[in-house]
């Protein structure tokens, strides 16, 4: 089966940038996610096996259901050790930005990348990259920036050495990034590469427990009281929302992760095509984050760039508004009835 993405010029460029360089940084988006994670942990174990010693390092948190992933524990923080961060950027021979595809996704982190000296290699799945690189490995119809490294580590002929640990980071942002292998997951190529992290010994049962069934009891009750009594289910739009305030989280003592995928919830409603969650930043006023989840071809990336200030994949987008949470709410109703064309149909 053909996997190979990089033609001879970005394979051969790769290689010399690796060989050349002895302080390598892995960089993640602000929020890293599943597939962020799993990219920088998946690729930093192949790093090691060709010599080097490389560091990753995340704007700020991720996930409380994801620090079980064997070397999170090593990555470094903006948020927590800005000067060393700072330090290890500017000294830094080669950068690779993995999960992102413009300078702006790492938040106050940006004028580090942007001022940041180092050759730059960006391996990444998002629509309309922006980030100047020596190499931009960019592949809007993968699944995941997991499977892309996947597919450069076995083009650079080095899947022989992956590692269980390289493997379980790669599968786990593979299937997180599509939903558990629900959406945007219809290619015969990825089941090959499934195949392939299962002979590495991989448990991807308990993988997928360690994700997705890994919620503190408080998460499940704000789960189920969302859906209860937050969920607005617009019928002759085929569209819902939901918004969650900040007085709402401190009820339930939230934590980073608590809402992760609940936005997908109502897709399970029959006929629904759109999903949208609105969330209170929990320290900041005026300002709300905004996720959205749909089926089959309604784009939601292009909602959520008309809208929300933001973007993402056709059925997966994400996006901000500086307002209130009330505002948030009226401009998601006015985005819905703007698109009634396409969900109606």
């Amino acid at each position: 089966m053909q996997l190979d993405i990089l033609n001879e010029k970005e394979a051969a460029a790769i290689r010399e940038l690796i060989a050349a360089s002895s302080h390598i940084v892995l960089l993640g988006h602000k929020s890293p996610d599943g597939d962020a994670l799993g990219a920088c942990l998946g690729w930093a174990e192949f790093l090691r096996s060709v010599g080097k010693s490389p560091a990753i390092i995340v704007p700020d948190a991720f996930p409380d259901f994801l620090h079980w992933l064997p070397g999170s524990e090593h990555i470094i923080r903006y948020d927590k050790q800005k000067e060393s961060v700072t330090k290890q950027i500017e000294e830094a021979d080669l950068i690779f930005c993995l999960d992102f595809n413009s300078a702006i996704r790492l938040d106050e982190m940006t004028p580090l990348l942007l001022g940041a000296k180092a050759p730059k290699v960006m391996i990444d799945h998002h629509l309309q990259p922006d980030l100047a690189c020596a190499v931009s490995v960019s592949h809007p119809e993968a699944t995941s920036t997991s499977e892309l490294v996947f597919r450069i580590i076995w083009q650079l002929q080095a899947f022989g050495q992956m590692t269980l640990n390289g493997a379980t980071a790669i599968y786990c942002g593979m299937m997180t990034d599509t939903g558990g292998f629900t959406f945007n997951s219809s290619s015969p190529e990825i089941y090959f590469i499934i195949c392939q992290l299962l002979t590495k010994g991989i448990d991807k049962d308990k993988i997928y427990r360690n994700v997705f069934n890994n919620y503190s009891s408080w998460a499940i009750r704000l789960r189920g009281y969302m859906m209860y009594q937050k969920l607005n289910v617009l019928d002759d739009f085929h569209a819902s929302y939901y918004a969650l305030t900040r007085k709402e989280m401190k009820s339930f003592h939230f934590i980073k992760g608590d809402a992760e995928g609940l936005v997908n919830e109502p897709l399970r409603i029959k006929g629904l095509k759109l999903s949208v969650a609105l969330r209170e930043d929990d320290r900041r006023d005026q300002l709300v984050w905004v996720s959205l989840r749909s089926v089959d071809d309604f784009p939601c990336n292009q909602m959520a760039a008309e809208y929300f200030n933001g973007g993402g994949h056709l059925n997966a987008s994400g996006g901000k508004l500086e307002c209130t949470l009330d505002e948030a709410v009226q401009i998601t109703r006015q985005a819905i009835a703007a698109y009634s064309h396409l969900l109606k149909s």
